[in-house]
């Protein structure tokens, strides 16, 4: 597959991209009106019957204004990032911009994290009751533990596991033992790994963005991975991780088909396979993963064994996990029992199946709205350049795979941070608003890219700074 020449601006124009703001301010207009109903809603259900098990739903959170030690670093990195980002997106080379994106995107999450403190925000994360740090010592043996899983994810069972461990495939515990063998022990160690690894899922998604659209649409999108409220549940939880495996099993895929390269193949399906092992749900980037082999059929076609170099890599993990004694499907008809034997089974489906979309809005921001709502007359109108063609069909991709989840009933709330492996696919769908003449300006009678920026920064700074966020 041939990659189109970079543009050396951000989402250099194209004819075919509808540009009219006024309907870019409806769909944030309307994304906002969605979440204040969840709200209204959502306060009224769990003041009279109390059944949604959230105190600020959509969100698992609790109204809690407050300031910390990451606040001025907070809002430091947004100010810089709105600034600057657009125009060096634009501007610095290719390999420049992949580790700055990185690195900015750790410091904004860290600095979030610690508006909280640093027990509270990143080291206490991963050591509640509920957590997978509390069962590192019931892994002493780790054979006997896999054969062993299944035998505890009831609430019924002997020494049953704690909620996120029996609501997950053994890899994700697994993780925590396994950096507390090599003596990254504690709370923090836990938590900057799900920060650091977690935001490499936002290179991930650029690196993809480039290898099957353009360059430009992968530099407008950049400063919008940065800078997204995600990072306000990346920061620190366990499904950052989960989505940066998710995301890079993607990208691989990605420069395979692309470049025709058995071992990226290969290293494609290892992560995939991982990543059902990590968390059930991730089952559906298989969607995402579809999309990818879409858009580098002529790849496939040229090469046909990459297709084999994928599925022999994604037989590694689910064949050594199925000899030592774990068996997926078996624990996964145990976890949807389990599921409704806990608050999943009185949590109303009939409000969460569209407040969860609402909390969508929240983890992804209004100027994803807006995207959206180009990436889908991008597919209507089926014109323009073929890049933004290929682009709104992986991001299509993406949201199919979180509505199916949402259809599914088995995320009713918490999917702010359930949702992070498919939610950041959606924030390239933000590249279709960056069409300045000059890095930074505003789009031909359009809303400037910095707005948008601003909104997505401010949006996460009043999350963390109003509520304390859970899970």
């Amino acid at each position: 597959m041939t990659r189109p020449r970079p543009s050396t601006e951000p989402g250099a124009a194209r004819s075919g991209v509808p540009r009219g703001p006024s309907r870019d301010l409806c769909a944030a207009g309307a994304a906002v009106l969605l979440v204040t109903a969840a709200v209204l809603v959502g306060r009224h259900i769990q003041g009279t019957s109390r059944t949604l098990f959230a105190d600020w739903p959509p969100l698992l959170a609790s109204w809690e204004p407050h300031l910390g030690p990451g606040t001025p670093a907070a809002v430091l990195v947004a100010i810089a990032t709105v600034a600057y980002g657009p125009a060096l997106a634009a501007r610095l080379p290719w390999r420049a911009l992949v580790p700055l994106t990185w690195g900015t995107a750790v410091a904004w999450t860290c600095s979030l994290a610690l508006v909280d403190g640093w027990q509270r925000g990143i080291a206490g994360r991963l050591t509640t009751r509920h957590e997978y740090l509390q069962v590192i010592d019931r892994f002493h043996d780790i054979p006997a533990a896999l054969r062993g899983f299944t035998g505890h994810i009831l609430l019924g069972s002997p020494d049953n596991w704690p909620a996120h461990v029996a609501g997950h495939p053994p890899a994700a515990p697994l993780t925590f033992v396994l950096l507390d063998r090599i003596g990254l022990r504690g709370g923090g160690w836990a938590g900057m790994w799900c920060i650091t690894v977690g935001a490499t899922a936002c290179v991930a998604v650029l690196v993809t963005v480039r290898a099957l659209a353009d360059e430009g649409l992968a530099r407008g999108a950049a400063p919008f991975l940065v800078l997204a409220p995600t990072a306000v549940w990346t920061g620190t939880s366990a499904d950052a991780y989960f989505a940066a495996v998710a995301a890079w099993a993607v990208a691989l895929l990605a420069l395979a088909v692309t470049g025709r390269s058995p071992g990226r193949a290969g290293a494609s399906g290892l992560l995939f396979g991982l990543a059902c092992y990590l968390s059930y749900g991730l089952t559906l980037v298989a969607l995402i993963a579809a999309a990818v082999l879409v858009l580098g059929r002529h790849g496939i076609r040229g090469r046909p064994a990459l297709l084999v170099s994928l599925l022999a890599g994604l037989a590694v993990v689910p064949t050594a996990f199925t000899l030592a004694g774990f068996h997926w499907w078996e624990a996964y008809h145990l976890l949807v029992t389990r599921y409704h034997q806990g608050v999943g089974g009185i949590r109303p489906y009939g409000y969460w199946v569209w407040a969860n979309l609402a909390c969508t809005v929240l983890l992804t921001g209004l100027a994803t709205a807006a995207g959206l709502r180009r990436t889908g007359a991008v597919l209507v109108r089926r014109r323009g350049a073929a890049a933004d063609a290929r682009l709104a069909l992986l991001v299509s991709a993406a949201l199919l795979a979180l509505l199916i989840a949402d259809l599914s009933g088995m995320s009713k709330a918490e999917t702010e941070r359930i949702w992070l492996p498919f939610a950041l696919w959606l924030l390239p769908a933000c590249a279709f608003l960056t069409l300045p003449r000059t890095p930074g300006s505003a789009p031909a009678g359009g809303i400037p890219v910095r707005a948008w920026l601003t909104a997505q920064a401010l949006l996460a700074l009043l999350l963390n700074h109003l509520l304390l966020t859970g899970w």
